[in-house]
């Protein structure tokens, strides 16, 4: 993928934090997954979402599309905490 783009949810607005082409979208995405950070990948999403400057929040057009990423990412997490928890790793 030669885009990436980094997505916050600050309970009023979807939001761009941070956008990369090439190296640095490499870059970003290693990072993330160094952080365990979830990565969704929709090439057509990030293509629209690129041209979008950090900061900006997402435009009421593309909540759906956004939401979709936001459940997956929510869901991962979630079912990752919770294998987390049951192998007494960390408690709940």
């Amino acid at each position: 993928m030669d885009k990436a783009v980094a997505l916050e949810y600050d309970k009023i607005a979807p939001k761009v934090i941070a956008t990369a082409r090439g190296l640095l979208a490499k870059k970003m995405l290693e990072i993330a997954e160094q952080k365990n950070i979830t990565v969704y990948k929709d090439s057509d999403l990030t293509e629209i979402l690129s041209s979008f400057k950090a900061g900006d929040a997402i435009p009421e057009k593309l909540f759906g599309a956004v939401s979709v990423v936001m459940a997956y990412c929510y869901r991962v997490n979630s079912d990752f905490r919770k294998k987390i928890i049951n192998s007494g790793i960390i408690n709940g």
